[in-house]
């Protein structure tokens, strides 16, 4: 059968990955309430398409930070690839160069910094989780950098881990053949079995909860490297954010991973929109499926987004060919719906290309231009 879009690898990725790894990349926090929300959100977008415009050529090129990239589609940070496919994060960022975008790498990954770089150029941002021992972290930043990595996605969400029942129910653990290779030489690259989630229990262990604003400042007296900060989704943080030197925000709920019945982001945006006022950029994950879904929350003005699962789903289905399949099936569905809505450039979409029905209950019936 052949694939059609992006949301037909996860049945694939089912049927092939041990039910502990396939729970463990799908699932959410508690009632997963905000897991359903971060799609469904997008349905409550509509579109006000313009005619009779010239999208002979259209030009879907952006910058990110400086860096030119072909799209405004990039690759978010998921943990332990190698669980999805023997070639893991290598895969990942093989395809994310040959798409001409950007792979964001997870500090928890089962591939080091180093081996990442190792299979050719592109360019790679790093996701850090913050540890309670400074120097473990003062070093990982260092190693990136020496690395080749462009900038750092500071996550932000997660002074504990969300509550993860599947994990819980399946005891999920790092299978035994694999290490958090970034940790490795640290004794930090193991996960112990627990009589709940392993990962919720390291987490517990190591990363710090008392991490703060200051922080964020402290990071940049370790690093030249640009800060963005990964899992802003109010306009009193995005205004934290700017204040603290970042230099974008990752409008983000960790893939409804974290606290449930947090808004889905595509709702969030604007907010974080607005009161970043323009000075750094806005970029958005959680549920971005469709390149329809790539537009709305362009008119919304994110800046890009990031997608996470559809790279683990179709990596677990066809390895490397599937996540530059993925990437080139949001390319040109992102293609078709800026030429069907009349822009022929990132910067031609904007909020007059849509309307948002939000507010139930009566969102049904009273758009919101």
């Amino acid at each position: 059968m052949e694939i059609t879009n992006v949301n037909e690898y996860e049945a694939i990725a089912k049927e092939k990955l041990p039910k502990m790894v396939y729970d463990y990349y799908a699932s959410g926090a508690e009632d997963q309430w905000t897991l359903q929300e971060n799609r469904n959100a997008f349905s409550r977008i509509l579109f006000r398409p313009r005619i009779l415009i010239d999208v002979s050529k259209i030009d879907m090129t952006t910058t990110v930070l400086g860096f030119k990239i072909s799209m405004p589609i990039m690759v978010a940070p998921t943990a332990m690839q190698k669980m999805a496919h023997p070639e893991g994060e290598y895969a990942t960022a093989r395809a994310a160069s040959a798409a001409g975008t950007i792979m964001t790498l997870s500090s928890w990954a089962t591939s080091s910094v180093e081996e990442v770089a190792s299979t050719g150029p592109g360019i790679r941002f790093f996701q850090l989780y913050v540890y309670k021992d400074r120097n473990v972290v003062a070093q990982l930043v260092r190693r990136a950098e020496r690395a080749g990595f462009k900038a750092i996605a500071l996550t932000v969400d997660t002074p504990r881990l969300g509550r993860r029942e599947s994990d819980i129910k399946n005891r999920f653990t790092l299978p035994p053949n694999l290490t958090l290779k970034n940790f490795e030489g640290l004794d930090l690259g193991k996960m112990d079995e627990a009589n709940d989630s392993g990962l919720a229990s390291y987490v517990a262990g190591q990363i710090d909860r008392t991490l703060s604003w200051k922080d964020v400042q402290w990071l940049q007296t370790i690093t030249k490297l640009p800060i963005l900060v990964k899992g802003v989704i109010t306009a009193e943080d995005a205004r934290m954010a700017v204040q603290a030197g970042a230099a974008g925000i990752i409008v983000s709920n960790h893939g409804a991973r974290q606290l449930d019945y947090v808004p889905a982001t595509i709702i969030a945006l604007e907010e974080v929109v607005k009161a970043a006022q323009g000075k750094i950029p806005v970029f958005l994950d959680g549920g971005v499926r469709r390149g329809t879904d790539v537009f709305k929350a362009l008119a919304l003005g994110a800046s890009g987004i990031f997608i996470g699962r559809p790279v683990v789903f179709s990596l677990a289905a066809e390895g490397e060919a599937g996540v530059r399949k993925v990437l080139q099936m949001m390319r040109e569905e992102f293609e078709l719906t800026m030429a069907l809505s009349g822009c022929t450039t990132l910067k031609e979409i904007t909020r007059n290309h849509i309307v948002t029905y939000w507010d139930a209950p009566q969102a049904r019936l009273v758009p919101k231009l």
